[in-house]
């Protein structure tokens, strides 16, 4: 069986809004609801697990199945950093029948089920796979205001989600990790840590995380354009 878990803990403080940037409307439905509806849609997944900040978590599996997302099998209340949500998540999964665990950010609504097909076939292949995408920005690395290198931005890209993991490797991870560590924003870091490979799939710049207003200005275009 793959899982998906659906990391939507946050508080979203950067939108400057009163309710979680992942509850805010697009086209009219919660951000969270576009993102479950392509997993709902997606034949490599089988359950999803959806992490949801404490006060938002209690009525949220009836309201998941008023909205006939059927595979949202539990919701969990999230942690004080990501990598402690997701790692709630994790322990919500029956062990002996998880396969690959697929993460992903409950504010990119944009994925595509291609690209969630993909990504778990590749950590099927490899034991650990991350969708991302290519860096179009010259990066510079900076110390006391000076630029210290140049970066070859074809050698670079940015991570994406969903990042997936067979089940045991990602466990091994986080039974290594400091969850409390605001700055683990990333699974993908936590196997490179234990020396273990991590392959790419390439996939778009469309899929987007929404944290600011300015995102969820684009994210309407982009739907407007569809």
């Amino acid at each position: 069986m793959n899982i998906a878990i659906i990391a939507a803990a946050g508080a979203g403080t950067r939108m400057a809004s009163d309710r979680p940037k992942q509850f805010l409307l697009l086209a009219g439905r919660p951000v969270i609801f576009h993102t479950l509806q392509v997993f709902e849609e997606c034949d490599s997944i089988d359950e999803v697990i959806v992490v949801l900040p404490a006060a938002e978590s209690a009525g949220f599996l009836s309201l998941a199945g008023k909205s006939s997302f059927r595979k949202v099998a539990r919701v969990v209340p999230g942690g004080a950093t990501r990598a402690d949500s997701v790692k709630r998540g994790l322990m919500a999964i029956r062990s002996a029948t998880a396969e690959i665990v697929a993460v992903h950010d409950g504010v990119r609504p944009f994925v595509t089920v291609d690209e969630i097909n993909s990504t778990v076939a590749a950590a099927q292949a490899d034991g650990a796979a991350i969708l991302v995408a290519p860096v179009t920005d010259t990066i510079k690395q900076v110390s006391e205001r000076q630029i210290v290198k140049t970066f070859d931005r074809s050698l670079l890209r940015r991570a994406l989600t969903p990042q997936c993991f067979r089940y045991e490797l990602l466990r091994e991870a986080y039974q290594h990790a400091d969850v409390n560590d605001p700055s683990l924003t990333d699974e993908s870091a936590l196997v490179e840590q234990l020396g273990r490979p991590v392959s790419i799939v390439e996939g778009s710049a469309r899929n987007i995380k929404i944290t600011t207003v300015e995102d969820l200005a684009i994210a309407e275009a982009i739907l407007a354009a569809d």
